[in-house]
């Protein structure tokens, strides 16, 4: 009992601390955003803006909204202000929903959701251009400074499947807020364009806006349905912009020889390859030594010995000859 008594209070204080941190969010009726609207600011673009209730009770906590994308691909993400910006394809409309959200580490409350959309363009099925491809080239400008590099554009597509014979498209690109408008086409047979090529364009070939480019048209006979889609730099077709890394390594190694260079010019011109690489001497035997016929002659008498070595060399090579006493 003694021991349980503690482990009871401890028990109860901390029942107490979440009791007092849950009740003012259950006191709380969180109540949706008002004039949601979604304008469309941009090709591919839109902005998202709504305002908090005016009804909306009045604590010392800090409200979140949670924005939810419905169409035309499914996404969702906090926020703490009224407004947000959306990059998206909108040929095929656009629709999204709000709601305000109170959530701490042991309670999560929200309010209803409050929705708006944007209606697909019209267009009679079938008429948008398909198969849009686009490709960026990037090659060195030499008369800029501020920007090295000039990227140029081309788009092709094909005619709608549906589309009359006496359709014309036009195509736009939007590269962060600069909008252009092709002029130059490629036609088929019918004069249609099917292809659009910017020979300088204002897309950085380093930046990581996304590229929109937007294909709509017109028909005496139909409306014709525009097409709109993203495409992303760094997945943008032929580059003939060399990587940096690339020319860093080749830099290096033209930088390595030079050094190597220079110091073998100084080496030899001060005389330190002798020093720290001197020829090895030759061995001081003379190869014709292996040709040296040895004759040994003793010679003696009673009181002294001597032994006589002598070197005959064969006929043609000169004659050594040593005495050993």
């Amino acid at each position: 009992m003694i021991i349980m008594a503690p482990i009871l209070l401890i028990l109860l204080g901390v029942t107490e601390i979440l009791q007092a941190d849950l009740l003012p969010d259950e006191k709380i009726s969180l109540l949706p955003p008002v004039n949601f609207t979604i304008k469309v600011t941009g090709l591919a673009q839109v902005l998202l803006h709504w305002e908090p209730n005016p009804d909306q009770e009045q604590r010392n906590v800090n409200l979140e909204y949670q924005v939810k994308i419905n169409a035309p691909k499914e996404d969702d993400y906090e926020t703490r202000i009224t407004e947000s910006n959306c990059v998206t394809i909108l040929h095929q409309g656009f629709s999204a929903s709000v709601r305000t959200i109170l959530q701490n580490d042991h309670s999560f409350l929200a309010s209803s959701w409050v929705s708006a959309q944007v209606h697909a363009p019209p267009g009679s099925p079938g008429t948008s251009v398909v198969n849009l491809t686009c490709t960026t080239n990037t090659t060195a400008d030499n008369y800029s400074h501020l920007r090295p590099y000039q990227v140029s554009l081309h788009c092709t597509w094909l005619v709608g499947t549906d589309a009359p014979e006496d359709t014309q498209y036009f195509l736009y690109y939007r590269y962060g807020s600069w909008t252009e408008e092709c002029k130059e086409y490629s036609k088929d047979i019918l004069e249609r364009n099917i292809a659009c090529w910017f020979p300088r364009t204002f897309i950085h070939s380093r930046g990581r806006d996304w590229l929109v480019v937007l294909v709509n048209g017109s028909s005496k006979h139909t409306a014709i349905k525009p097409f709109d889609q993203l495409f992303a730099l760094h997945t943008i077709g032929n580059d003939e912009q060399k990587p940096l890394r690339k020319w860093f390594l080749f830099v290096l190694m033209a930088t390595i020889c030079l050094i190597l260079l220079i110091l073998s010019l100084i080496c030899r011109i001060c005389h330190l390859w002798t020093k720290l690489f001197p020829p090895i001497p030759e061995p001081k035997s003379n190869i014709k030594d292996f040709f040296v016929t040895p004759n040994y002659e003793k010679a003696g008498s009673t009181e002294t010995e001597a032994e006589v070595i002598s070197y005959i060399e064969k006929p043609g090579v000169e004659t050594l000859e040593d005495s050993v006493f």
